[in-house]
This record gives structure tokens, sequence and C-alpha cells, in this order.
């Protein structure tokens, strides 16, 4: 049994295996007490020039104290026989976020799909419980005919409304706004972030909320290998978002400590946040690639002038019906968490080797 958190370290489930939900997300359920734990399951991806396997569906973990995980199987399954279906393992499917729509009763799932041609696009199904079964709404979706990159779910407490934020890849993030089931959007969006490009873009917005406001931890864009992050404060969804620059307190290697956030959790009862990342390349050669590829394209983008913006309308079309291959091996990646700290109204990460939720007095300031 785990009493700790030793942010980067291997992590196994309670039957001893590699926990296998990337790009996730953790959410706590009143109704039974217990957190949840979902994200992509790479146990199948090898890496390699002959590896096609880029997930194996979507995979969820239960836990009563945070450190402990129980395998719950997968909740969005994998459709490896048909190479037209956007859940084919060869498509690369990131980032799903699910939540609960109160209008429809449903649970409401959103993944981005990358396939080829297709290029970067939502899958969207929703089910009537959380563990599935899921059932298609659109498998082939371009939000306000744009592509889409990472992304987040956001839903306003007070009024109930969702909405979509996304990297337009990659020169903007844009916030859309979702109709009341939650399963495409309204046409009402804003832009921000606008103007840039790799490695300054903004992408893999992660949000939360405190005290009526709402924030969003952000990474820049250089793959695989992480960057510094940034966090706004947003008080009006399609207003301006409030810069608050960099999060990480002491971050030397400007790498997010070699991660990219991707979940807060508030802990239920007290005022303690926890910022959640993956580690995608936690090996020795990933690490010292990471401390060389910021800079590096940095100079390289900057001299080129070589980034082109393409603002032209998007359709959705059919997919590819080939294998890709995927020479990355993200079943070795590991997990980061981090307690947030409040100061001076802005949301700031330290690093720790190891350390205790129950140690940090429940969050309290």
């Amino acid at each position: 049994m785990y009493h700790s958190f030793k942010p980067g370290k291997k992590w196994l489930d309670t039957e001893g295996k590699a926990i296998q939900a990337h790009g996730f997300s953790v959410f706590y359920s009143e109704e039974d007490g217990t957190y949840y734990w979902y994200g992509e399951n790479k146990e199948y991806t090898k890496g390699g020039p002959s590896n096609t396997i880029w997930h194996w569906g979507v995979r969820a973990y239960s836990s009563k104290d945070l450190y402990n995980w129980k395998d719950l199987g997968l909740i969005i399954h994998p459709d490896p026989d048909d190479l037209n279906s956007p859940l084919h393992p060869t498509y690369c499917m990131d980032r799903p976020h699910i939540v609960y729509c109160k209008k429809s009763g449903k649970y409401v799932a959103w993944l981005k799909i990358m396939a080829g041609v297709t290029s970067q696009f939502m899958c969207v199904l929703q089910a009537d419980d959380f563990m599935g079964p899921y059932e298609y709404v659109h498998k082939v979706y371009k939000p306000l005919k744009m592509d889409t990159g990472d992304f987040t779910i956001a839903v306003d407490k007070n009024t109930g409304k969702g909405y979509l934020i996304f990297d337009r890849p990659h020169f903007q993030l844009v916030t859309a706004t979702l109709s009341e089931n939650f399963t495409e959007v309204t046409g009402e969006y804003s832009v921000h972030y606008d103007g840039l490009h790799p490695p300054y873009t903004r992408e893999d917005p992660t949000y939360f909320e405190k005290d009526g406001n709402y924030y969003l931890y952000t990474s820049g864009t250089t793959g695989y290998y992480p960057n510094p992050s940034k966090v706004c404060r947003i008080t009006d969804w399609h207003g301006k978002y409030e810069e608050l620059g960099d999060p990480c307190i002491k971050d030397t290697t400007k790498s997010s400590f070699f991660s990219q956030f991707t979940s807060v959790l508030k802990v239920p009862g007290t005022e303690l946040y926890i910022a959640m990342a993956d580690r995608w390349m936690p090996t020795f050669l990933g690490k010292a690639i990471t401390r060389l590829s910021y800079p590096f394209a940095e100079r390289t983008l900057k001299a080129s002038g070589a980034w082109t913006v393409d603002t032209s309308e998007k359709e959705a079309v059919e997919l590819p019906g080939v294998e890709i291959k995927h020479k990355e091996n993200t079943s070795i990646s590991t997990y980061v968490w981090l307690p947030v700290e409040w100061i001076d109204g802005k949301p700031m990460i330290r690093w720790y080797d190891e350390w205790k939720w129950e140690d940090f007095g429940g969050g309290k300031k």
C-alpha cells in the first residue's frame, strides 16, 4: 500500500500493475465518497519503428484515499477491427474529458482524435452511467468548423453552462459555449492567446475553480518534451483572460518539473488543490532532450519564420482507413502530483520529492 505521493515515480494499482490512465482527469463522487481517475490506456503502446498502437481505450480507477487505486477496467473500448472507427487504436485518441449533464442526465465524453488527413477533430459520446456503455453522438466533429487540439470541458457552477476550451492548432486558444446537453457547440465563442506560434502557443488547458474565479494552467507546444507552464484567471468566459505568469516555483529547467499538467482536484472538505500532470518522457534521455527542446524550438522557429496560420473552415471528412506508425513509447509515462500554494491570489506549484496531502493542514492558507 502507498501512504504518500512520490511525484514522477512509478505508480502501481492495487493489483501491482502500472497505472495506465494518461492525459487524465480525477474527480470526487459525493454519492459514494470515492475518487475516480480516468485517462488514456497506453498498455500496448510500446513505441519503435513498427508500433501502430497509440491507445487501447479509456481506463478508469477508483480510490478512497488518493494513494491506492483499484483498476475498474475500460470504460470506453478501442475498436481494433474497424479502421473507419475514430476509436481504432492506431488513431491518436488524447485527453478524454467526461462531464455529467444535469439537463440530460447523461455522462458526456469528449475525445480529441488525430488521424492523418482527417487531422484533429472531436469524437463525442454519452452514457447513462460513468462506467458506460458509451454511444456515439458525433464520430467526427469539427466544432465551429475548426481543427481542435488539446482541450478541456468547463462547467460554470453558478449558471450550469458548459464550455469547450481548445487549442486551435497551434495559433489560438478558443473558448466555445456548449449546447444544453453538452454534446456540441452553440456558435458563441471567443479567441485567446491569439497571434502566437510554437513553442509559445498555448495548449493542454487545465481548468479549475476557486472562490468564484476560474483558472487555466496551459503548456507551450514542444510535443512530448515539456516546457514552461502558464496560468491565467478567468472572470468572464468570453472576456479577457488575466495572465498570471509561470506557476512553477524554482523550476530551473523551465519544464514544469519535467511534466505537463492535465487535471486539478480540490480535495473535498479541505482548501487543498492538487495539480496533476503526466511525465511523458521519464527516462534520463527524455529529461536530457527536454532541457534542449524548448530553447532549440525558440531559436529555430524564430529564425525560420516558417510557421503559417490556416484559418480556413475545416469540414469533417472520412477517416484515412490505414494504420499509422507511432515511435513514442508512452506506456512508460509516469505521473506528477503536487500541492497548489495560493500566493498573492495566484495558484503556484512547488516541487516535493515526497508528500502527503494530510500534512498540508487541509490546504488551509
